[in-house]
């Protein structure tokens, strides 16, 4: 059973060009944060023309086109904007190995771009870095229904990949409301987690193998397709999460699962976060093998994709909501299962009230209220967005602390995400961008989630926007382990540079 994205980040470079230019443009990242660039050397015609000769004119872009270069240079939230003047679109591996091995030789920074759908300025560069578009390298190269191992291109789109995969019966283990536009390397790159992760665990645990282009060109095949492969040290796991930062993944081979034939969805409203923790429990004892997500939505939250999209909740408001699925392959027991499930949590007074499908259409539109929030969010003005982890205990105190913090300076604070994984969306949404909004915002935010020996960075990864809050969740000693490994594979420093580590 297949379902449709709900969210689309962007449909194709022009559309989103109008789409920024209609909205207004964020102000130059190196004016807006006073970065000092580093001393690498400035674009030239001679490196125009020698990338020119190695992929063909048409495949390089230049300040020439303004316009298509904006949408390169500025970031899905319209939060950070570069000043690139010349993108490259490699369609080869070998492509990308030489102009890596060009550019550090000549000490020409990049900056590797994906569906650029990230919400941390991690795809765009800071100041006038070179983009390199992966854009063209979007083969599915196999999928085996025996073994269940797909392999692909980076810039496969992961709906396209994922649509590959149920022609064979299989699933792959990743799933996100961009879908429709992001790249599966990019989400190898932040090591992105998604709605599944409860189910399938992250991408650390799918992914079998990749080919990495580092900085000086050499290419690094770490291709397998073993889940049992313990020859030395395990390489992957370095690119895995990296951000572009340490080489460019060109491809990757990834463990698929089988794809449910049942397949249903609940949807509760519950009067308190204590409440939601029972119901969370409940749903691992009664549920167990069959629980493929558990979402929460606060009533805020909820509130947004309903009002700016026009939807409907199939149960009124309540102070949390609870979208919680089920995949197994056997419609009458998955439904006996929930349908138990549902009478303890409404017996025990956790649940107040909901719903339950198994009707694809009816599944869908139950989705559609989590996963347009983050773009309902940003219909609202300006949105400071936020994915932290926390213990679950202290899941969602933040958000109403944080409500109190900023005051009447946000016209919304809410929170939504992952519950499965502890995974929090936190979102704080003004008229428009406000940097005393700002200033209140963080560093509390990270602070708080410090005390609770959180991370400041479930799945969206570090990119340029926090990476000076790195500290709050690594410590000196490991984030100094980080700069050997980087120094090591990129002396030059030419990937990705401003981003991850000071």
């Amino acid at each position: 059973m297949r379902f449709q994205s709900m969210l689309k980040f962007g449909n194709g470079v022009r559309n989103q060009c109008r789409m920024y230019m209609a909205s207004g443009l964020p102000e130059f990242t190196q004016k807006h944060y006073n970065v000092k660039r580093n001393n690498y050397a400035i674009v030239d015609d001679k490196d125009v023309s020698f990338f020119n000769s190695l992929m063909g004119a048409q495949y390089v872009l230049q300040d020439a086109g303004a316009d298509d270069l904006l949408c390169y240079n500025v970031d899905f939230l319209r939060s950070v904007r570069g000043n690139s003047k010349l993108v490259l679109r490699p369609g080869t591996t070998q492509e990308i190995s030489e102009i890596l091995k060009y550019c550090n030789k000549r000490h020409l920074a990049v900056c590797p771009q994906g569906g650029n759908t990230g919400l941390v300025g991690g795809a765009v560069p800071v100041c006038d870095e070179i983009i390199i578009s992966m854009s063209r390298l979007n083969k599915v190269l196999n999928v085996d229904e025996i073994t269940g191992i797909a392999s692909c291109e980076a810039a496969c789109i992961l709906e396209n990949l994922d649509a590959k995969a149920r022609e064979k019966g299989l699933v792959v283990p990743i799933d996100l409301g961009a879908k429709s536009s992001c790249h599966i390397g990019g989400n190898l790159s932040t090591n992105a987690g998604g709605l599944r992760v409860l189910r399938y665990g992250n991408l650390h645990g799918s992914v079998l193998g990749v080919e990495v282009v580092l900085a000086n060109g050499t290419i690094l095949d770490l291709m397998s397709n073993f889940k049992k492969d313990n020859t030395g040290y395990h390489l992957k796991h370095l690119f895995i999460g990296s951000e572009g930062t340490l080489g460019i993944l060109t491809k990757l081979a990834i463990l698929c699962q089988t794809a449910s034939s049942s397949v249903h969805v609940a949807f509760v409203g519950l009067n308190s976060f204590d409440s939601v923790l029972k119901t969370f429990v409940n749903a691992k004892r009664y549920l167990g093998e069959i629980l493929s997500a558990c979402e929460l939505i606060d009533e805020s939250s909820l509130d947004a994709s309903v009002k700016q999209y026009n939807l409907k909740s199939p149960i009124e408001n309540y102070p949390f909501h609870m979208l919680i699925e089920t995949s197994g392959s056997n419609a009458t027991h998955d439904s006996e299962k929930l349908n138990f499930f549902l009478e303890h949590c409404m017996d025990s007074g956790d649940v107040l009230n909901g719903t339950l499908t198994n009707e694809v259409g009816k599944i869908q539109e139950i989705w559609k209220l989590r996963e347009l929030i983050p773009t309902a969010l940003i219909r609202d003005g300006f949105c400071f967005k936020y994915d932290i982890s926390l213990p679950l205990r202290s899941f969602y105190d933040i958000v109403p602390v944080l409500e109190g913090h900023v005051g009447k300076l946000a016209k919304r604070v809410c929170g939504y995400g992952h519950l499965g994984d502890s995974n929090l969306h936190l979102n704080v949404s003004c008229e428009k961008y406000s940097r005393e909004l700002y200033e209140r915002i963080e560093p509390f935010i990270y602070e708080h989630t410090a005390k609770l020996k959180g991370s400041v960075s479930a799945e969206h990864g570090i990119g340029f926007t926090k990476k000076n809050y790195l500290k709050y969740s690594k410590s000196s000693e490991a984030i100094a382990m980080m700069r050997e490994v980087k120094k090591l594979l990129d002396p030059s420093g030419i990937l990705n540079p401003y981003k991850v580590l000071n």
